[in-house]
């Protein structure tokens, strides 16, 4: 093959194929230049800047008075930590904390990701309680504390976010018939008999206008019957669960919200000869035959 004059064999033309290399008119392979490390100053300053949001944002699942401003709670946590562990790990950390930087960067994404999936138990209802969200995150918020504790010890940085404790789960219940509530005296002459014939434990909460009659802790497959009521108009509702937590009075698992849709009338009656009055049986559960409607409860809306 001839050479032209003047010039030496070449290929011209863009290189396209699978497995071809692009070379820059010198030579070298082109590429990303590496991200200088931040000094430890820079470092420090940039977790300081994340931190209050970070930790406010785990600090805030606690406390939660209900199960939307808890749902509420949770997603916005979510949000946060994921937002705050992309930002983190785009950063060069200084060299000497890159593995603990890289675990804490982990953790945090570990720890969004069961937020989000810790969310959606508690748009289902499953978990209901702040208490409850903790110890479902527990093996994750562990982490995160260790991964935050590993890294300021490293070099005293800012990376200390969680401030809370998750509890162990318990499946706490009051005996069949004890009263959570008592708002009037029961002299009455009527009565009241539930039958919880559910899978789960019941808090039947029954008022009488705005005021609370009473709430009394009715067992899964077991009766009570509530004695002396007082002659009146009153609603009744009642919400299942696993695991009553006595001071919030609220299940921390598993949780509905129902009412019956018609209220119930107490009356008693004298004539010359007799005094008579009226008694009420509910059941919790669906029968057949039954003639009471029930419809769902916001939880906002539930009397507590």
């Amino acid at each position: 093959m001839q050479t032209p004059e003047g010039g030496e064999p070449r290929v011209s033309g863009v290189a396209g194929g699978q497995g071809g290399a692009g070379l820059n008119g010198g030579g070298t392979p082109t590429g990303s230049p590496s991200r200088p490390a931040l000094t430890p100053e820079a470092y420090k300053a940039e977790l300081d800047s994340r931190h209050k949001s970070m930790t406010a944002a785990i600090s805030g699942l606690t406390g939660a008075r209900g199960v939307k401003a808890l749902d509420q709670r949770v997603t916005r946590a979510e949000e946060a930590l994921s937002g705050a562990a992309e930002a983190l790990a785009a950063l060069a950390p200084p060299d000497a904390v890159r593995a603990q930087h890289d675990a804490y960067v982990t953790s945090l994404r570990d720890f969004a990701t069961e937020l989000g999936d810790t969310e959606g138990k508690v748009g289902a209802r499953d978990l209901c309680t702040s208490s409850a969200v903790l110890i479902d995150l527990d093996d994750k918020l562990a982490a995160l504390d260790e991964a935050g504790e590993a890294l300021q010890s490293a070099g005293d940085y800012p990376a200390d976010i969680v401030d809370v404790k998750a509890g162990r789960k318990q499946t706490r219940r009051l005996s069949n018939g004890s009263f959570v509530r008592r708002g009037s005296a029961l002299n009455g002459r009527s009565s009241l008999e539930i039958d919880n014939g559910a899978s789960r434990d019941a808090v039947v909460t029954v008022m009488r206008g705005s005021s609370k009659a009473f709430s009394v802790y009715v067992r899964k497959k077991a009766k009570f019957k509530v004695r002396g009521v007082r002659d009146g108009n009153y609603k009744i509702f009642f919400t299942h669960g696993v695991d009553w937590d006595g001071k919030g009075k609220a299940f921390t698992r598993e949780c509905s919200f129902e009412r019956f849709q018609k209220s119930v009338t107490f009356k008693t009656t004298f004539t010359a000869t007799q005094i008579r009055w009226h008694d009420w049986r509910i059941t919790l559960h669906a029968i057949s035959g039954g003639n009471a409607r029930t419809a769902p409860v916001d939880p906002d809306d539930f009397p507590g």
